[in-house]
């Protein structure tokens, strides 16, 4: 028996625990304990070609039907964000639409992207905020990348995120988000409150693609 490990929270997984669910292209386990759904590796795209999949959105910054997307975010989160506050937008994408709508509202905000704004320098600082819209379905190492920017993120500051959220197996076969090649972990709400009480954080949950993680300060 070869145990597999959770790449969110590390527990140990054993090789022959049932599968989540399969179709016709991956299979997908759930952890035992933050139950957070996974790909296995032997199905992550190649860099080059999860760029290629990114290169087909067309997400403008001034898109008014992006933005209304954004705000679903946005909103809930500003009343928590000073002005003057300074953010990081982690994962931005080619056209950082977010950054531009926070910064509209006061904050200064700084961009990470792996394939599109890659200095690591900016991830050396610390921030009030960190917001990863539609990112972390994206990670290969959700526990390490998730960990790093909590790391960033002063006392009393909050991070944002915006990904859907799975329910239960027979609403996931149905589900059209795991149809995307390049999502390869999905949160529930139950995921967020294990990450919260790991962490130590407050955690809410506006709306059922968002959540708000605060660290105490």
């Amino acid at each position: 028996m070869n145990p597999t490990y959770c790449p969110l929270c590390g527990q140990s997984q054993p090789g022959n625990i049932p599968l989540f669910a399969r179709d016709r292209r991956r299979a997908y386990r759930r952890c035992q304990n933050c139950l957070l759904v996974w790909v296995p590796p032997a199905f992550f795209l190649s860099p080059e070609r999860e760029k290629a999949e990114y290169d087909l959105h067309d997400n403008s910054t001034d898109d008014p039907g992006y933005r209304r997307f954004l705000s679903r975010l946005a909103d809930p989160l500003m009343p928590y964000l000073d002005v003057g506050a300074r953010g990081l937008d982690f994962g931005c994408g080619p056209g950082p639409a977010l950054a531009a709508m926070l910064e509209e509202r006061g904050c200064r905000v700084s961009l990470y992207d792996i394939f599109y704004y890659p200095d690591r320098r900016v991830l050396q600082g610390h921030y009030d905020f960190i917001t990863a819209t539609e990112v972390v379905e994206h990670l290969h190492s959700p526990g390490d990348e998730l960990a790093r920017l909590w790391e960033l993120l002063r006392p009393g500051g909050v991070l944002g995120i915006m990904t859907k959220r799975v329910s239960d197996r027979e609403a996931f076969l149905g589900w059209h988000y795991r149809n995307d090649p390049t999502h390869v972990c999905f949160f529930s709400a139950e995921t967020f409150d294990w990450w919260a009480s790991h962490y130590g954080a407050g955690l809410e949950l506006p709306a059922a693609d968002t959540a708000l993680l605060f660290k105490r300060s």
